[in-house]
């Protein structure tokens, strides 16, 4: 029998348990459409859900093996078949490189069926990963740029001498013509085209002399750049190997009784790495197999940031690994059961708001309290003031479909071409431009491409600077293996320019107002964090490093004028700074 904790094991604040205090209500649906029936299932991750994992992270906290390394964990509030309520958890992936861990979740099984295999091609993996590290570290690369650069050096010398030396020639050419004739001038003019063939044959020897030297360097780069498109070819297509062998292997169960492979119920042949080693289809999987009916859940990160993952925080199903999943691994549930069950029959909030409609594409609750406010509108376009924390266009999975523009949608069901003309992040509230026609999205976007649009942002920061007003230009890039993290690389990345001046001093933090003149991913948030920019985190800004507490970003889209594509005349919008 697997281990299950007490409901008191990793959350204090429920020392009683009769308490009328604990806050039930729903903050997510971990969801699917069942396979048979194609209803859609759900499974709450609940106030008190959060509160018992907090406990959890406690726990994690206090032992520095899971401190080391960052990765999901869950845990399941489920109900024993005698009635008690107790707590599974679960990590994603290894742990300090184990897949069973004495009182975690064990793996989905199937594993140990391809372990051989496995062993094996990680061996491969290992060894191609080292070649390539040496690969790109051979020192013929940093001597060809040494050496490449002493020759463009030497070459852009050379040119602005011999560009002198024309000048000088073509000088001498008109007081010669001025002033004699003749053979005379004729020999004259002969010497300073001499001159001329031999400064070109000066250039040509430098080249030539480049070429020789760098080339069996460029040979040698480019033999082991085919390598390493050889070997990282081959490492892809050993991973998907060893994937399809355990993804046929694993077998999950569900609270129907019924099991399935996890190819079987990946949309698609390309399943991603990992899939069947995340939390919850562990948990769910474990509670099915010994007869658990699951409550609530709940997942967070933990360890070191990664990408969008920051320590404590919670998230929901991945939408590539885990949500194809939901419907089969929820099938079964009872789905009438009610969130006052939990805890001892404590009166639970309402998980849905009272008033509320479904939104058009059928995937979410809206609710009435947080229509978008609109500042303006005509029947090209239409301005919102954008809320911290709603997405402005809808992402590719069913959890990430509320967005500015599907509430739009939902409310102008005629605008079928509406189509927001740039984007605020997430946690960006602010003014946030959509176009209600293809024409009018051109052209908007066409300004935003030329840098004709004037934006103004307002944000306070975590700390403090000693300058009052400057610009900061630094080349932004997004890690494809990192999103949506951004970092200043001078090599890849592309040029962004922010103005920005100091309109208060509050305390230890700073008010600040940013002119962005270019449109990057996260470009205000790392312009502010990176030292080479202002050098301290916008507040609240916890993907780059702010560690102060706040309740949101405190970045704000407060201005924007742009030329109105339709009109012609120039539009200047503008709301209040909510923070």
């Amino acid at each position: 029998m697997v281990t299950v904790h007490r409901l008191l094991d990793f959350a204090d604040c429920f020392t009683d348990r009769n308490s009328t205090s604990i806050d039930l209500s729903c903050n997510y649906w971990y969801q699917g459409y069942c396979p048979q029936s194609d209803d859609l299932l759900r499974l709450p991750r609940t106030r008190m859900s959060e509160e018992i994992a907090r406990g959890l992270m406690q726990y994690l906290a206090a032992d520095d093996c899971y401190n080391r390394e960052g990765k999901m964990y869950g845990i399941l509030l489920v109900e024993m078949p005698w009635g008690e309520q107790r707590i599974l958890k679960a990590f994603s992936g290894l742990l300090n490189g184990c897949s069973v861990v004495d009182g975690w979740v064990p793996p989905i099984p199937g594993r140990s069926r391809v372990a051989f295999e496995e062993a094996g091609t990680l061996t491969q993996l290992e060894a191609m990963k080292q070649e390539l590290i040496a690969l790109n570290q051979i020192p013929q690369r940093q001597e060809y740029e040494v050496l490449f650069r002493e020759f463009e050096l030497q070459l852009q010398v050379l040119s602005d001498r011999q560009r002198n030396c024309k000048q000088q020639r073509d000088t001498k050419r008109q007081l010669l013509c001025q002033s004699i004739a003749g053979k005379t001038l004729e020999i004259s003019l002969e010497q300073l085209n001499q001159e001329s063939r031999l400064e070109g044959i000066e250039r040509r020897q430098l080249k030539r002399q480049r070429d020789e030297t760098l080339q069996p360097l460029k040979q040698l780069i480019e033999a082991a750049d085919g390598r390493m498109r050889a070997l990282k070819q081959r490492r892809k297509e050993l991973s998907r190997e060893l994937q399809t062998q355990m993804h046929a292997a694993y077998t999950l169960i569900n609270f129907l009784g019924k099991s399935r492979s996890i190819s079987s119920l990946m949309p698609t042949n390309s399943i991603p790495t990992g899939t069947g080693d995340c939390c919850a289809p562990k948990l769910l999987h474990c509670a099915a197999v010994h007869n658990l009916k699951p409550l609530a859940m709940a997942e967070f990160w933990w360890g070191p940031p990664s990408g969008d993952k920051i320590q404590g925080e919670f998230y929901g199903a991945c939408g590539d690994r885990c949500q194809p999943l939901m419907g089969f691994l929820l099938s079964g549930l009872a789905q009438n059961q009610s969130v006052s069950n939990l805890a001892g029959g404590v009166e639970a909030q309402p998980l849905l708001p009272t008033n509320h409609h479904i939104s058009a594409c059928g995937t979410g609750i809206l609710p009435v309290a947080q229509m978008l406010p609109i500042i303006y509108e005509d029947k090209w376009l239409i301005a919102v003031n954008k809320p911290s924390g709603l997405l402005s266009v809808p992402g590719r999975y069913l959890e990430n479909q509320d967005s500015v523009s599907s509430r739009l949608r939902n409310l102008l069901p005629d605008s079928l071409d509406l189509n927001a003309v740039h984007r605020l992040d997430l946690e960006t509230s602010g003014i946030l431009l959509l176009a209600q026609d293809k024409e009018t999205s051109s052209l908007l976007k066409q300004q935003f491409e030329k840098l004709q649009v004037q934006k103004i942002y307002e944000a306070v920061l975590s700390g403090t600077i000693k300058i009052d007003a400057g610009t900061i230009e630094l080349s932004l890039w997004g890690d494809p293996e990192n999103l949506p993290y951004q970092q200043v690389h001078s090599e890849y990345g592309k040029p962004s320019v922010t103005g920005f001046q100091v309109m208060a001093r509050e305390g230890n933090c700073d008010r600040i107002e940013f002119l962005p003149l270019t449109g990057r991913t996260h470009q205000l948030r790392v312009h502010a964090a990176d030292v080479r920019g202002l050098g301290i985190p916008i507040l609240g800004d916890r993907l780059y490093g702010c560690r102060a507490a706040a309740s949101r970003l405190h970045l704000h889209a407060r201005e924007i004028s742009f030329k109105h594509p339709q009109l012609g005349e120039w539009l200047h919008l503008q709301v209040a700074t909510p923070f």
